[in-house]
């Protein structure tokens, strides 16, 4: 569903990427781990289309989408859930949620998706007039998931989604993301938890310094002492 081919993406002019190939199938969970400033974040940035200076290619269903600005892309059903959440804070969870409904279509089903939304995560519903600013960690984590849901994704971007988060919260949304893989959605997460993503993803990547050093299934990964020393660090 969703191809990266030979990708080199750049800050100015330092590389950060380094001829990044994956793929994500459709209904998978797909892992990608690493240190810190290894690249991942940036990799999820450029798929969404929020890094201009690359070369290589993004398809989603074989078809380049290279040329579509960040904000065309979630009508093509990728959505991206950004690190550290990026809610607006003076705003309702309500009006969050109705923000995230912006392209044409879905806009058209925005009731049905909200009802929706709230039945997969009830305490966005109980929480609905509260401003988002207000509430712990971990809500507004769910928040920011809601608001990418209402979007009506087909592959969904998880940028650390756990970063900060208390261990229950973590548990919760492992959880969640199995859900909606059971209802048809494809996931990407990009996490510093490694055991976590790697016990719940089908197939998993290691990136480090820019460039994918290693793939396999997720507990394969997670048992493979080689990564967990040269790579992870633990």
């Amino acid at each position: 569903m969703l191809d990266v081919r030979h990708l080199n993406a750049f800050y100015g002019d330092v590389q950060v990427l380094h001829d990044i190939n994956l793929t994500v199938k459709a209904g998978e969970i797909v892992g990608l781990v690493g240190a810190n400033a290894a690249g991942k974040s940036s990799l999820m940035f450029t798929m969404a289309g929020l890094r201009t200076s690359h070369q290589g290619d993004v398809l989603l269903d074989g078809v380049a989408i290279n040329d579509l600005a960040a904000y065309e892309r979630p009508a093509k059903g990728l959505v991206l859930v950004p690190e550290r959440r990026r809610l607006f804070p003076f705003m309702t969870v309500l009006e969050n949620l109705e923000i995230g409904a912006f392209s044409k279509d879905a806009r058209a089903q925005a009731r049905t998706t909200l009802e929706e939304v709230f039945a997969l995560l009830p305490v966005l519903a109980e929480r609905r007039k509260q401003l988002a600013g207000s509430m712990s960690g971990g809500e507004q984590q769910m928040l920011a998931i809601g608001r990418a849901l209402m979007a009506k994704p087909r592959v969904l971007l998880l940028d650390e989604p756990t970063e900060g988060l208390a261990p229950i919260y973590v548990k919760l949304l492992f959880d969640l993301v199995v859900d909606l893989r059971a209802k048809g959605l494809t996931v990407m997460i990009v996490e510093q938890n490694v055991h976590h993503v790697l016990a719940t993803a089908d197939r998993a990547y290691v990136l480090e310094n820019g460039h994918i050093v290693m793939e396999g299934e997720g507990k394969q990964l997670l048992n493979d002492d080689r990564l967990k020393k040269a790579y992870l660090g633990l």
